[in-house]
């Protein structure tokens, strides 16, 4: 029994003679009062009323003074202070209570279970508001019984109804006001709810009581309260929301599409990874009813469905199996199509290309179209680029349009590879598939397009000013023009090169505020331009891994290169590298993986040494750069799934050697170096999986040539410094060697063997002991490759 037994009508406090606003008094006074708050006659009404509250002596006078509360004010107008007061003198206790007699059907209270159950979930609804009691620990536990009535509705046997204006029970007088227009601190006042049993549309015909929808609206108040707190949506989905919201839009109960998708549709856009691998079996029924909607809708409907149904596609990574989800894609091209192709202004194609970006995402141009289309799409996602950014300096793009136009971004990144130069890139996190039958002359219509997009957002980032490096728009589209430049650097290079003050600076902004930028995390994961696995937090470098790719290629070119040097991209590689580096170490027993990212890095160090070996000898960061090589290339020595960043550390260590004088501990770089260059000899047939022999095979194509280098490298140092023969001689490098060179599994294609015979003549010209054992070895006759080397053969003769 949720009220108290009480013989007494009077209320504490409140004087039985002083008259109450009525309806019509009331309305009048909502009406005049100020926008900030409560008119003067409801504020001194509304003190009398909280003194009632505060003093109530049971459940009785509470429940009268809450009813009272309502004719004075609804929930909308009272500050945070005043519901304070009343969540101090109620508690959220009440409500609780409230909503399980409700929903046990019991009537001794006085009051039916529909008005119980209204007004309690009316209480949760204006104490929501407050974001501190949307997460009290109070409320959570109330979730359960609201998200059970929002799914199945309640479940009480039908009572016959009360129709006096009071309801009496064991002696107290409690008005009987329903919670739809006159609920106690309702969430929407004025909101006309129907009694239980004749709600609108929205109810479940299964349902022997329908929930009204003034009842229906509170619970959802409760429950997007809580979605709008840190840490809400976690909260709701443990508690078995999106379950809940599935069963109540599959029954079509209350409020469930206007109210209930919604929510459904801000958890997946929030945690939509977690979300899938728990509930992947409800999503699925869910998202498939979505698209049946969308492919039966008419025109107007499906532009609408264009913004809802990208929040239900399931995530990249294997929700769906891949059948079905291409069968399920495809569906939904077939319908896209003549949207695309129709005569649409901004505000209408904007969220149609966004759906567009979202499955090409998902499946790539496998499901697109005919290449015909495909071209046009890519086409109207410039145009809109062009469109939207070639606007006057100071113009500011509105939210909507912003969100459009990354989508146009990633139509634009998936269509670079199809039409630019081919390589590999690591500035995005997913390859997409290629547009089957694309023509030459249809890639280069896309390339002259995508390069007039990319012309626009040059211009659009050379107007950004620095207060605005932490926009969300402004590094998607820094990131599409990364995306550019991973692919193609020969357009527009003079554009390019006169930004790159304008690309440093962003990343080196980006560096210094760390992770600072506050919801860069989650705007990225809602534009799907997120940091690569789901776990990962914007740190702030990754601006410059997605600049990376483009600084390779633009290290190995004089003009930009200089441009580059001037900014000192040199110390910024060189952090990067070391901060690389120290997170490799905190893994260490982990199972690594491959990185990337480093390995692009040294690429761009290693352009620089090559081609500016004046700077190497003077510039104090090339200093800096042996100590850091010193530390982790022996340490990284036998970890096959690094084997290419370990590559490409001895293959820099021996480039920078050769022109600059290095540290005295440099034996242990040489030691370690020598050892990794003899072990990509060593036959890998015989070799156990997971091994350094086994990774060479597999990754030969790519350090193939950064080995070739590390040894025309070591042939200079030795050169260079005489005294490294010893070393070679201390780690019976040369026998080994030769002894590998007389295996039959051992390589043996032109390109290695003129490596080697670049190092062998350095030995062979430095040092008379390897000069005589390498003679020696090719007076027996057995390494039959050495009588190949004509020059080496030549060395050994002087």
């Amino acid at each position: 029994m949720v009220m108290d037994e009480s013989g007494s009508s009077s209320i504490p406090g409140a004087n039985p003679g002083d008259p109450l606003p009525e309806n019509e008094t009331t309305t009048e006074g909502l009406s005049g009062a100020s926008d900030d708050g409560l008119s003067h006659a409801q504020k001194e009404v509304l003190e009398r009323c909280l003194h009632a509250l505060t003093h109530a002596k049971n459940d009785s006078h509470t429940l009268a003074a809450l009813l009272l509360i309502t004719r004075v004010c609804p929930a909308s107008q009272l500050d945070r202070l005043t519901l304070h007061r009343v969540f101090e003198a109620v508690g959220l206790n009440l409500p609780a209570r409230l909503l399980v007699t409700a929903v046990r059907g019991d009537v001794s209270s006085g009051l039916p279970p529909a008005e119980l159950l209204s007004l309690g979930t009316a209480l949760l609804a204006a104490l929501s508001t407050d974001p501190d009691m949307a997460q009290h620990p109070q409320m959570l536990s109330t979730l359960p019984m609201l998200l059970g009535l929002v799914s199945e509705g309640p479940t009480w046997t039908p009572q016959p109804k009360s129709t006096p204006d009071t309801v009496q029970g064991e002696g107290s007088a409690v008005p009987a006001a329903r919670c739809n227009g006159d609920s106690p601190l309702p969430s929407q006042p004025g909101t006309s709810g129907t009694a239980a049993g004749e709600s609108g549309s929205e109810t479940s015909p299964d349902s022997t009581v329908k929930l009204d929808e003034a009842t229906a609206s509170d619970c959802y108040q409760v429950l997007e309260a809580l979605s709008a707190v840190s840490g809400g949506p976690e909260r709701l989905l443990a508690r078995g929301a999106v379950p809940a919201l599935c069963r109540a839009l599959e029954q079509n109960q209350t409020l469930s599409r206007k109210r209930g998708r919604p929510l459904l549709g801000l958890l997946l856009s929030r945690l939509g990874p977690q979300v899938w691998e728990k509930h992947s079996a409800q999503l699925r029924v869910m998202l498939e009813e979505l698209s049946r909607e969308f492919c039966q809708a008419k025109e107007q409907r499906r532009l609408e469905l264009c913004s809802e149904l990208p929040q239900f596609l399931p995530p990249q990574e294997g929700a769906l199996e891949s059948g079905e989800l291409k069968r399920l894609v495809g569906e939904l091209w077939t319908v896209l199509r003549p949207l695309v192709q129709s005569k649409l202004g901004t505000k209408q194609l904007g969220p149609v290309l966004a759906f567009a970006a979202c499955l090409l995402d998902l499946c790539g141009w496998d499901c697109v179209g005919p290449p015909r289309f495909c071209c046009l799409l890519v086409n109207r996602a410039c145009v809109e680029v062009r469109m939207g950014l070639e606007e006057p300096p100071g113009t500011e793009l509105s939210p909507d349009l912003q969100h459009w136009l990354t989508a146009c971004y990633r139509i634009m990144e998936a269509a670079m590879e199809q039409a630019c130069s081919q390589g590999p890139d690591y500035s995005t996190a997913q390859t997409q598939s290629s547009i089957s039958g694309i023509s030459l002359q249809q890639s280069r219509q896309v390339l002259g397009v995508l390069e007039e997009a990319i012309s626009a957002v040059i211009y659009y980032l050379q107007q950004i000013d620095q207060s605005c490096y932490g926009n969300p728009f402004v590094f998607a589209t820094f990131r599409c023009l990364c995306a550019w430049l991973a692919e193609e650097t020969s357009c527009l290079k003079e554009e390019v090169t006169s930004l790159l003050p304008v690309l440093i600076g962003y990343c080196r902004d980006h560096l210094q505020r760390g992770g600072d930028v506050k919801d860069l995390t989650a705007c990225m994961a809602e534009m799907s331009v997120g940091t690569g696995s789901p776990g990962d937090r914007w740190t702030g470098e990754h601006a410059l891994r997605y600049l990376l790719p483009a600084l390779c290629h633009l290290t190995a070119e004089e003009g930009p290169r200089r441009v580059l040097l001037s900014l000192d991209t040199l110390s910024l590689l060189i952090g990067f590298l070391r901060r690389g580096w120290e997170g490799l170490q905190k893994k260490e027993g982990k199972a690594q993986r491959r990185e990337p990212a480093l390995e692009t890095a040294c690429s761009a160090l290693l352009n620089i040494a090559v081609t500016e070996p004046e700077r190497v000898r003077k510039d104090s960061s090339f200093s800096e750069l042996p100590k850091l090589l010193n530390d982790a290339f022996p340490v990284l020595l036998h970890k096959p799934r690094l084997l290419v960043f370990s590559a490409n550390l001895c293959t820099l260590g021996l480039m920078i050697a050769r022109t600059k004088a290095t540290p005295s501990e440099e034996r242990r770089f040489f030691g370690a170096a020598l050892r990794f260059l003899l072990g990509a000899l060593s036959p890998a047939q015989d070799a156990l999986p997971g091994s350094v022999a086994a990774a060479w095979e597999e990754s030969w194509e790519e350090v193939g040539e950064l080995w070739r280098l590390s040894l025309q490298a070591l042939g200079a140092c030795l050169r260079a410094r005489p005294g490294l023969a010893a070393l070679v001689r201390e780690q019976s490098w040369l026998p080994n060697l030769l002894a590998e060179l007389g295996n039959t599994g051992t390589r043996a294609d032109a390109p290695t063997l003129e490596a080697l015979q670049e190092a062998l003549c350095a030995l062979a010209q430095t040092c008379s002991a390897c000069r005589e054992e390498i003679r020696e070895e090719l007076s027996r006759g057995q390494a039959s490759r050495l009588k190949d080397m004509s020059q080496l053969r030549q060395a050994v003769s002087q």
